[in-house]
Parts: C-alpha cells; structure tokens; sequence
C-alpha cells in the first residue's frame, strides 16, 4: 500500500458532531503488558491498544518467552510463568519510550543479557536516572551514551533495598522500578531526588494497574513508595479510552463550535491528560496560563487550539516536553510560526501561543513538519479544520498511538486527502 506523504485536511466550515471511541489508552495497556508477563497465569486484556508503540512491547515480550496473542483488534492474552528467557537478539523498540524504560526496569529478571535499542530518534532519549536508579539496586545495566541502546545483565531476579531516583526528566523511571519491585527479594523503598514530580497521575496509574495484578505497594510519603515482595497473579483488565487521543476529538469539536462524544465522560478518565478538558471547554477563553506538568501530552492540542483563542496563552511547566519524540515545544513553535510569523515563541521552556481568533477562515497554505512525532501531526490537524490549505507531511506517524486518526476524522465528515 503507498502511503500519503502528506495529508490535507479541509475546512468543514460546519460544527463537528458525532460519537468517536478512540483507541484504548497506551499508557495502561503498557503497563499492563509487562505486568502480565511478570504474572503467573493467563491475563486478558480488552479494550487495549493496538499502535506501534504497544506491538513493540508485545514482540518483545514474546522475545523474551512470553505468550502473546492478539485474538482481535483490541485484545491481548498474555500466558505468563513469571520468568522471563533471554532473547536471542536485541530487543527493537522503534521510538516507543515507554516500552523501552518499563521493559529496562523489568530486564533484570531475564537470566542472561538483553540489549534494548530503537531508531535514530530513540537514541536521543534519556534513559541515564533509570540506569542509575537500577545499579544502585545491584543490577548490571550500562547505557554509554545515556540514552538507549541499554545493555542489562540480567540474574532472573531483583534485589531489595532503598533507591533514590531523579524523575526531573521523565515519571517514567519511577514507574519503571515499581513495577520490577513488585517481584523483587525484598522490599524496595522508592524516593524522589528533588521536590516534585512532573506527570504524577502516571505514577498513579503505574500504583493502579499493579494492585490490579496483585502487587503490593503503598505510598510512604509525598515523594516516597513502599514495594513489598509479592507474586504478581495473572487477571483481566478493561482498558478505557486514551485520554491523549480524546483530546484532539473534544479540541475538534469546540473548535468548530460542535460536541464529538467519546464515549467516557471526560471525569471518568483516570489518565491525567484528561485535565485538558477543563481548558478545550473553555475556549475561545482559555486561561492565561496553563500548566501542563500533569498533563503533559495533552500540550500540542491545547497549544495548537490556542493559536485560535481570543487572547495569548501562556504554557509553563513543560520542560520535560523537550526531551519527547522531539523537542516538542520549539516543533510548536516553529510550525505555528511557519502558519504565521509571530503566533508563537519560547521563553526559557515556556511556550507563548498569541491567539487570534481573525485566523479562522483564512487561506495559509502550509506544510507542517511532524518530526515523526504523532501527536505534532495529530495537533496540527486541528489547525486545518480552522485554516485553508494545511498539509500535515509524513501522516502516518500517527500510527505511534492512534492509527484510524485520519479515518475518525473522516468519519466526521472532514475532508482528508
């Protein structure tokens, strides 16, 4: 099949209406991947994703002798022992860093060495606090550069004891090593380097998801976590919706003055990206000031929608956003500059959005770069429901994590060529 090297997305010049389910969320079905390999028994997993992002972590898995099977477009049975074998060759993660770090944490229960890699944008992605948090727990794991490929040497187990992990770039290290400790020798006492923590509701999602296969785990303080020992025991999960995915379908319809459904109250949701929905109800009043921290990937759509607002926008908070599948805050800024000069700018790690409402209805033909960063391809298309003549190049990055994106849209009426 060839595939569109660009995509150009009309104007409806109408309210958007509908019902759309979006995918099921990324961050939980991987989290419930490693979780259920860690198990003992067989786990289903319904209303999963199924993306890039989670088809790595899946082959992976089986890499490493776990059972994985797909019976349909939204499930996973994963037959789990509680062991894990050594792969016969890297582990390829494509630029899926979730799979990377959690499949990092979880490494040290292989009896041999893994290599874990992906592409060329993988390899500009810290994994260093992580590597360190593990070695401090006696695991043998080396990443030269700092960022993958990661080379683990596993003993088929994991040690207890207390580890000190700097989560300032990524909440996903702190993950990473609760769920490994759920299967460790001995308790694991987790602390945060520093004061805060960007991106917290992840971590209760991470706290979430392993009580659901048995774990034992309690948070001792603000900052701090408790793992006791515990067999992790196979169940079935219901995944809901992906929040970050049902961001572009609410954006879409306050934008165009109509409601899309999403089948979960936004309330609902326990992801934390579903906080946007606070600030996509508000437009074309949205706050001066917004912090994206705790909802970190719902940043390019608010962003994006901004450039539409009665007035400017800032966005603090989001530093760690430079260090995603790009940097995300100069691809906004630079690409909303590239639709018109001015609209937007970087102050330190700040992002300043300077909305103006006169833009919808114009002619702006535009080629916006996605970076091979899905949610920059899918936020921008929300700028072609409200200007003529956007072209998002390289489409089919979307399949990171929502591949019927282009199809959703076209199934609410919106012209895609």
């Amino acid at each position: 099949m060839v595939i569109a090297s660009a995509a150009r997305v009309t104007p409806p010049n109408r309210p958007l209406f509908g019902h759309v389910t979006p995918p099921g969320s990324k961050s939980i079905t991987n989290r419930a991947l490693p979780l259920a390999a860690l198990s003992e028994g067989v786990s289903r997993l319904t209303g999963a994703l199924k993306s890039d992002d989670t088809r790595y972590m899946a082959a992976a898995l089986r890499q490493m002798g776990v059972d994985v099977q797909e019976p349909d477009d939204t499930t996973f049975v994963v037959t789990g022992t509680g062991n894990l074998k050594r792969p016969d060759a890297p582990l390829f993660l494509g630029n899926a860093g979730t799979a990377v770090r959690f499949l990092t944490g979880i490494a040290p229960y292989v009896p041999g060495m893994v290599v874990l890699d992906g592409d060329a944008h993988m390899h500009k992605r810290p994994i260093a606090p992580l590597i360190a948090a593990l070695t401090a727990l006696g695991v043998d794991a080396a990443a030269p550069t700092g960022c993958p490929p990661v080379t683990v040497q596993g003993f088929g187990r994991l040690s207890g004891g207390l580890v000190t992990i700097d989560a300032g770039l990524s909440s996903q290290y702190v993950s990473a090593i609760l769920m490994a400790a759920g299967k460790a020798d001995a308790p694991v006492e987790i602390q945060l380097q520093g004061s805060g923590l960007d991106a917290r509701g992840y971590v209760d999602l991470t706290l979430t998801a392993m009580r659901a296969f048995g774990g034992a785990v309690e948070q001792t303080g603000p900052m701090s976590w408790r793992v006791e020992p515990a067999r992790y025991v196979a169940c079935d999960l219901v995944i809901e919706p992906d929040a970050s995915a049902a961001t572009y379908l609410w954006a879409a319809g306050a934008l165009t003055g109509g409601v899309i459904d999403v089948g979960l109250a936004p309330e609902a949701f326990s992801q934390p990206d579903a906080r946007a929905y606070e600030m996509i109800r508000a437009f074309p009043h949205m706050p001066s000031q917004i912090d994206g921290s705790q909802m970190q990937d719902a940043i390019p759509t608010l962003a994006v929608m901004a450039a539409f607002n009665a007035t400017p926008v800032r966005f603090c908070g989001i530093r760690n956003l430079r260090v995603k599948e790009c940097d995300r805050i100069n691809a906004l800024s630079t690409e909303l500059n590239r639709i018109r000069q001015g609209l937007a700018s970087e102050e330190g790690d700040d992002l300043i959005v300077n909305g103006d409402p006169s833009l919808a209805g114009t002619s702006l033909p535009t080629q916006i770069e996605t970076y091979a960063d899905h949610r920059i391809a899918m936020a921008f298309a929300l700028a072609g429901l409200m200007i003529e003549g956007i072209e998002i190049l390289d489409p089919s990055c979307v399949g990171k994590t929502y591949p019927g994106f282009w199809d959703a849209l076209r199934n609410l009426g919106v012209d895609v060529a």
